[in-house]
């Protein structure tokens, strides 16, 4: 299988303090703004962001993790029952400014559900889409990122691994891989 890298360690270092700056320019002393990482994969971005902010800057940010599982649109359409994640929010987003932060986007019906599960939560002055890898031309629905990694042309037939070394790879690394055919 033929594996192309996109971003390695290095390069999603810089791409997060890079995240972190943005966040500080566009919010300030975060007073009315809230970070929420999207479960699973979401949650892991996050966590970088929020210890690499706690290196750079004094504000307390307050920040959460989002399961939209069951706001899926294709939840009772698969084989096998999808498992849902744990969502920790402990503080109400009404009228603030929340930042929806992920690992790839891709056709857009993650950040869609996940959308409709915040709403549980209170209602949004406003919505920011962070993600590592934004897939281009693979929309279902028409959502862009606010801030983004790195944008890749990809085909139907390709996936976009990211391998995290917590999660026992050797190294932080994003690749662009050919999925395996369908028997």
């Amino acid at each position: 299988m033929q594996k192309r890298l996109v971003l390695d360690q290095t390069q999603i270092n810089i791409t997060i303090s890079r995240f972190c700056y943005q966040l500080i320019e566009n919010h300030d002393d975060f007073d009315n703004t809230v970070l929420l990482g999207l479960q699973p994969r979401g949650s892991l971005v996050l966590d970088r962001i929020i210890d690499r902010m706690k290196e750079i800057s004094p504000a307390s940010i307050p920040f959460g993790y989002l399961d939209a599982t069951f706001h899926r649109d294709d939840f009772r359409r698969r084989e096998m029952p999808l498992r849902a994640n744990e969502t920790r929010i402990d503080f109400l987003i009404e009228n603030k400014k929340v930042v929806l932060v992920d690992d790839v986007l891709y056709k857009g019906r993650s950040v869609r559900a996940a959308m409709d599960a915040m709403i549980a939560f209170g209602r949004p002055q406003k919505v920011e889409l962070m993600v590592l890898i934004d897939r281009k031309y693979t929309r279902d629905f028409p959502i862009k990122p606010d801030y983004f990694g790195r944008q890749v042309n990809t085909l139907e037939s390709q996936y976009v691994s990211v391998e995290w070394k917590s999660q026992g790879f050797e190294e932080d690394a994003i690749w662009i891989t050919e999925k395996a055919p369908k028997k």
